[in-house]
Formats: structure tokens, sequence, C-alpha cells
């Protein structure tokens, strides 16, 4: 498992100020959404190769620099719940703020990202 990253004070104040305005889940919470066969699409938003190496089994891949020009072809509905996972939280917390000002209602960041759905033991494809 990767330790989390360092990173920039400009970096963690937009982080910040996209996840005031977000909905946030831990993976507590996922695993429950899950559990309960609630409908969702869970989307991965890291980079193409984090996504080769290893990725949630069953999640699509949208990546942070590509989610906003796609999102709309791959999930026309607005409504759709859809959980958006990184790294740690930060990138998919950023995305979850660019897709609710695309009038996305239930974009949610999981925090703790890819880190805490490996730790948590839930299926990954390779």
């Amino acid at each position: 498992m990767n330790a989390p990253k360092h990173h920039n004070p400009g970096f963690i104040a937009l982080v910040n100020a996209a996840k005031s305005r977000i909905q946030e889940i831990d993976i507590d919470e996922y695993e429950r959404l899950r559990g309960a066969g609630e409908e969702h699409i869970l989307i991965d938003t890291r980079e193409d190769h984090e996504w080769t190496a290893g990725h949630a089994a069953g999640a699509i891949h949208l990546g942070k620099g590509t989610i906003e020009r796609d999102i709309e072809a791959q999930v026309p509905r607005k409504d759709t719940k859809l959980i958006l996972y990184c790294g740690g939280g930060y990138r998919s917390a950023l995305a979850a703020d660019a897709l609710r000002e695309m009038g996305y209602t239930q974009a949610i960041s999981l925090d703790g990202g890819w880190r805490a759905y490996q730790a948590s033991g839930l299926p990954v494809d390779k």
C-alpha cells in the first residue's frame, strides 16, 4: 500500500474548498451502500497508469483530466449516484465538485480513495 503523498498548500486549499461543497463518504459507508445493493456507478478518477496497475472491481475509468469532457456520454442521467475515487480522496473531491457544477446531484467522493478501498479487502481488478 502506498503512503499518502505530500501536497502543496495551494492544492490543499483548492481541495478543502471543493470538499466544503460536495458529499463525501468513507470506506465503511461505501461498504454499507454496496452491501445494501444501492444502485451507483463507481468511477476511478486516477491517471491511466494507476488504473492499469489495479482498480476497484466494477469501476469505470474517467480520469480527472477527462471526466468533465466524457461524463455526459457515459452517464447521461444527472441524478445517478456516482461514487468517485482517486488515490486518497483529493482528486476525486475536485472531480465531484466539477460534476456538481455540471448538474450532477449525487457526485460523491470516496474519502481515503484507492488506499482505503484496497485496505478494505473489497474486490480488485488488474
